[in-house]
């Protein structure tokens, strides 16, 4: 046997990576109408996902470098290090907290396709993540052509960012399955999850970096993979340097792990669903 053949027989255990790969046509096209769904009616259609990015930063700018003349950086950077890096926090954390919040209500809010049709419910999560990153990626275009407008220089370290946001969107999965799963039974739980993605927002370093941290509380709020996370797309977006590629694999294999047990528990309870809905 070859290490391709190898590879693809061990492959077709991983039920978060064949179910992808196979429903990944279905998925495009869900992907593609829910991104056109958003913005179907609206007078700017999807201009709104530029521009709602775009009256973010500029109201960050004013707020931090006008009001409260915030200084989060030295060097290059100057006083437009605050914006850039609450900016790039935003954006890290609202792509997590946006397929988190929606999960409790994913598999609810779609009873028909429970009911009615055979489908394959489990890449509902998929396409909210990937709906989700389609924002983010304009945000964080965004930031970029504002950070080479005000800094007037741009670094390679911003192709690190997909490695960095792996994690994340594994993470962001493995909730979202676990999550949607659970929301058929517990009609409470997305007003809980709401409440948590709000507490856990103050705790993931958005509004100020780790290094301002006393060492005792760096190393409590290191645990938390958001945080470290956030703190690494700051690293290669707006400081330029490389991520921590240990941490990174360590979060990857992890992520994944954590991703192939919610499939997998998603896969054992979605027989309930239709007793319950």
């Amino acid at each position: 046997m070859s290490g391709v053949e190898l590879i693809w027989s061990l492959g077709l255990h991983i039920h978060c990576v064949v179910d992808i790969w196979t429903w990944r046509q279905l998925i495009r096209r869900l992907t593609i109408r829910a991104i056109t769904a958003r913005y179907r009616g609206s007078l700017l259609g999807r201009g709104w996902a530029i521009l709602t990015p775009l009256l973010t930063l500029a109201v960050y700018t004013f707020i931090f470098s006008v009001v409260f003349r915030s200084r989060w950086a030295e060097g290059e950077l100057g006083q437009w290090g605050a914006v850039l890096n609450l900016f790039a926090g935003l954006i890290t954390f609202n792509l997590f907290a946006e397929v988190v919040n929606e999960a409790p209500s994913l598999v609810i809010a779609r009873r028909n396709f429970v009911t009615k049709v055979v489908f394959p419910l489990q890449i509902l999560s998929v396409v909210s993540v990937l709906t989700a990153l389609f924002r983010a990626a304009v945000s964080v275009i965004i930031l970029i052509i504002f950070r080479l407008l005000v800094v007037h220089s741009i670094s390679f370290s911003v192709l690190w960012l997909p490695l960095v946001w792996l994690p994340l969107l594994m993470i962001a999965l493995a909730l979202s399955w676990l999550l949607s799963s659970l929301g058929v039974f517990l009609r409470d739980l997305p007003q809980v999850t709401s409440v948590i993605t709000m507490l856990l927002m103050f705790m993931s370093a958005v509004f100020y970096p780790l290094s301002s941290l006393p060492t005792s509380m760096r190393l409590v709020f290191s645990l938390n993979p958001i945080a470290v996370l956030v703190h690494q797309t700051r690293l290669v977006l707006i400081q330029a340097e490389q991520p921590n590629l240990t941490y990174l694999l360590i979060a990857l294999v992890l992520s994944f792990l954590a991703a192939e047990a919610s499939i997998r528990f998603f896969e054992r309870i979605r027989h309930s669903f239709a007793n319950v809905i």
